[in-house]
């Protein structure tokens, strides 16, 4: 259990939405244009996580750790870019249990903000057109500041926003970027079981707890 919490910090990707379809989509037409072989969901769901370039980057060379040719990789970019923009939310979906537990925490009066690595013309559309950007008082993207996750400094903006110290704060997410952000703002920290930390167990880089939906975390704070 933690002590009563003023604000929730909640990442995006692999936390709130299930984005994955979307950009297996765009990687696959990506490589299908380059006269490439598809990759198919399931490696994509094993590779995002880091960013459009890492992705596109490990799309083109069919593994996490690699660097592509710098020429291809320059024709590749822009295309998956182009796609992207144009099939940012045509398939992602929430993930179960996001709206009532987005619900609870509003009906406790706790301040709700979104911290995402994700860029903010991406991040805007995915939210409104899921019907999340109005829940939250505060979005912060992968351009809004001069850092993005795992520095602390999202995650401190948040807290001073609202006026609040970090003990007051409770970060949400799926990965070990969103750890390292929390410990590095000294932040408590709590991890959704089903997101996307590269097939691993999010449980081994030590969250304060793991939940199986967001639906469980207002029952963890006092």
């Amino acid at each position: 259990m933690f002590q009563e919490k003023k604000l929730v910090v909640c990442d995006l990707d692999g936390t709130l939405v299930d984005s994955v379809p979307d950009l297996a989509f765009c990687v696959d037409e990506m490589l299908r244009r380059l006269d490439r072989p598809a990759v198919g969901e399931a490696k994509v769901r094993q590779w995002v996580g880091n960013g459009v370039e890492r992705l596109v980057s490990r799309a083109l060379i069919g593994a996490m750790d690699g660097e592509p040719d710098r020429e291809l990789f320059q024709q590749a970019l822009p295309l998956f870019l182009q796609l992207y923009a144009a099939n940012t939310s045509k398939r992602s979906r929430l993930f179960a249990g996001v709206e009532e537990g987005l619900n609870l925490l509003v009906a406790r009066g706790i301040h709700l903000a979104c911290v995402t690595n994700k860029a903010e013309r991406y991040t805007v559309a995915l939210m409104k057109d899921l019907g999340l950007y109005d829940r939250f008082a505060l979005v912060l993207s992968g351009d809004s500041l001069s850092e993005k996750k795992p520095s602390p400094l999202p995650l401190r903006h948040a807290a001073q926003h609202f006026n609040l110290a970090p003990p007051e704060c409770l970060m949400v997410g799926d990965s070990i970027t969103d750890i390292k952000a929390a410990r590095a703002a000294d932040f408590p920290v709590v991890c959704l079981s089903y997101g996307y930390n590269h097939g691993l167990d999010i449980r081994t880089a030590g969250p304060d707890a793991v939940i199986d939906s967001l639906a469980q975390l207002s029952a963890l704070i006092r």
